[in-house]
C-alpha cells in the first residue's frame, strides 16, 4: 500500500459551506484547496483520521461510534445550519487501532463511543469529500496544550499513513476571535511567515525545534492565545517524520485581511 501524506489543513468558520452569499464567499480560496485534497493523494485513503482543534481533552481521546452523530459546536448562525449532516461513517476498527498505537507507546488514550463530528471535522470534510464514503474518526487534543505532546502524538501515528489512513491537522493557522479581520493582519502576517519558513523545506529535527518554540515566534501569541488550533498541526507535523514538508496551501488575505497556511508532510 502506497504511503500517504499527513496533513495540516485550515477549516475555516462555523458550518460555512453550508452558507451562502458573503459567508460562503469569504472561503472561496479555501474551499478550492480542500475539494482538491483527495485528487492529489497518491491513492484514496480507507479512512481519514481528524486531530480536531475543537476537541479538547486531558488524555487523548479517540471516538469509536460507528455512525457519529453531529456536534453543532457554534452560535449564532442560521437555523439551517443546525439540522446540517456529513454522514459519513465511523470506523471502531481504526479508533481501536489509534488506542494501540498511542497506549503502545506509553501515552494514555480513550475511546469515546458517544463523540459526533464537530465543526473542525465536518466543515473541512464537507468540500474535502462531499460523498461523505469514506470512514472519519476524530481524535483529540490534550488540555496540556503541550507542543512535544502533540508532536509525539504525531510519531506514534505514523504507521496509520502506511495503512491506507489519511492523518489530517484540523486547525487554523491564526485564531484569534477577538482580533478578527484587519484587526489580527498584521499578527497573521508575521507569525504566517515564521510558520512557513521553518516548516516547509525543513527536516524533521529543524520543524520539531521551531514548533516547541512556537511560543516565541514573531505574533505568535497574538495570533493564538489559546493554542488549540496550532495543535493539530503539531500532530500533522509528527506524523509526518522525516518526510518532506511543502506549503499545501496559503492565503495572504483570508477572510479579507489575514494570512493563513496548510502544510503537507510527505
Amino acid at each position: 500500500m502506497t504511503r500517504l501524506p499527513s496533513l495540516f489543513l485550515n477549516h475555516g468558520g462555523g458550518p460555512w459551506p453550508w452558507m451562502e452569499g458573503p459567508m460562503r464567499d469569504a472561503y472561496g480560496k479555501l474551499e478550492a484547496s480542500l475539494a482538491g485534497v483527495m485528487g492529489e493523494l497518491p491513492e484514496l485513503p480507507r479512512a481519514v483520521l481528524v486531530v480536531s482543534a475543537h476537541w479538547e481533552a486531558p488524555v487523548a481521546q479517540v471516538s469509536s461510534h460507528p455512525a457519529p452523530p453531529m456536534l453543532y459546536d457554534y452560535y449564532n448562525f442560521p437555523e439551517h445550519t443546525y439540522h446540517i449532516r456529513y454522514p459519513a461513517p465511523g470506523s471502531p476498527e481504526l479508533a481501536a487501532r489509534v488506542r494501540d498505537l498511542l497506549r503502545g507507546g506509553g501515552m494514555a488514550c480513550e475511546e469515546d463511543a458517544e463523540r459526533g463530528f464537530d465543526h473542525g471535522t465536518f466543515s473541512m470534510m464537507q468540500p474535502v469529500r462531499p460523498q461523505a464514503d469514506i470512514p472519519v474518526v476524530q481524535l483529540s487534543v490534550l488540555e496540556s496544550f503541550d507542543p512535544a505532546a502533540h508532536i509525539a502524538m504525531g510519531h506514534l501515528l505514523q504507521p496509520l499513513r502506511d495503512e491506507g489512513v489519511l492523518a489530517v491537522g484540523s486547525g487554523l493557522s491564526y485564531h484569534n476571535l477577538r482580533a478578527w479581520g484587519p484587526a489580527g493582519a498584521e499578527a497573521a502576517a508575521l507569525f504566517d511567515a515564521w510558520l512557513r519558513e521553518s516548516l516547509a523545506g525543513k527536516d524533521e529535527a529543524e520543524r520539531d525545534a521551531a514548533l516547541l518554540r512556537w511560543a516565541d515566534a514573531p505574533g505568535a501569541r497574538a495570533a493564538h492565545p489559546r493554542p488549540e488550533h496550532l495543535l493539530p498541526l503539531m500532530v500533522a507535523a509528527g506524523a509526518g517524520g522525516a518526510d518532506a514538508c511543502s506549503v499545501h496551501f496559503h492565503q495572504s488575505d483570508f477572510m479579507g485581511s489575514m494570512a493563513v497556511t496548510g502544510f503537507r508532510f510527505g
